[in-house]
């Protein structure tokens, strides 16, 4: 279905052409890290939209529905933000259940979901699969952190910088901005744009 061409759907088909320029065929995951309430989910689901627009199969994803629970949390000590930039989410359960299978392809079932914060519960998973040409827009606190780095094939940051304390740690260690292939202003949310660092 064709959008209704805004300054933000613009910008963003531009993104896209950038992304499919490099990665054309195969499976490709592109991620958006950010600060608190930056936008990144927004920007992330609008290029989700852009992607499929040129039929493109596209799947979504956030950080936040790989949580660790409140209890397998308090595994790793004191409730503090560093708890939390450290142990906060479940990087193996990303990586068992959505990542890897997902750059499997074939026959490969992923799931896009697996906790709900909100009700510190796991959730049923829904597994999907794709076809061999697919991509997968993960958004997230940390995703560019460097442990997670060889998951992705494009890097995102929305600008801002980190008033919430485990983003103040995480910026520290590893400002996402550094090293993302594109940093993206949304000053202005209905007319963003990319930025050099």
């Amino acid at each position: 279905m064709r959008l209704v061409t805004t300054p933000r759907v613009t910008y963003l088909r531009g993104l896209a052409e950038e992304i499919l320029a490099r990665y054309g065929r195969g499976r490709m995951i592109v991620a958006i890290d950010g600060p608190v309430q930056s936008g990144k989910s927004a920007l992330a689901d609008d290029l989700a939209a852009v992607l499929e627009e040129r039929d493109h199969a596209v799947f979504r994803a956030r950080m936040e529905d790989f949580h660790r629970s409140r209890a397998a949390q308090a595994e790793f000590g004191a409730d503090t933000p560093e708890r939390y930039w450290r142990y906060g989410f479940d990087e193996s359960a990303l990586r068992r259940s959505l990542v890897e299978p997902f750059r499997l392809a074939g026959s490969a079932a992923f799931v896009t979901r697996v906790f709900d914060p909100a009700r510190d519960a796991w959730v049923e998973p829904k597994w999907l699969t794709g076809p061999e040409d697919a991509i997968l827009v993960v958004d997230g606190r940390f995703v560019l952190r460097e442990r997670l780095a060889d998951l992705w094939d494009v890097a995102i940051a929305v600008d801002g910088d980190p008033v919430d304390p485990a983003d103040v740690l995480a910026y520290a260690h590893r400002d996402p901005r550094s090293v993302a292939d594109v940093v993206v202003s949304l000053a202005d949310p209905a007319y963003p744009l990319s930025i050099v660092h």
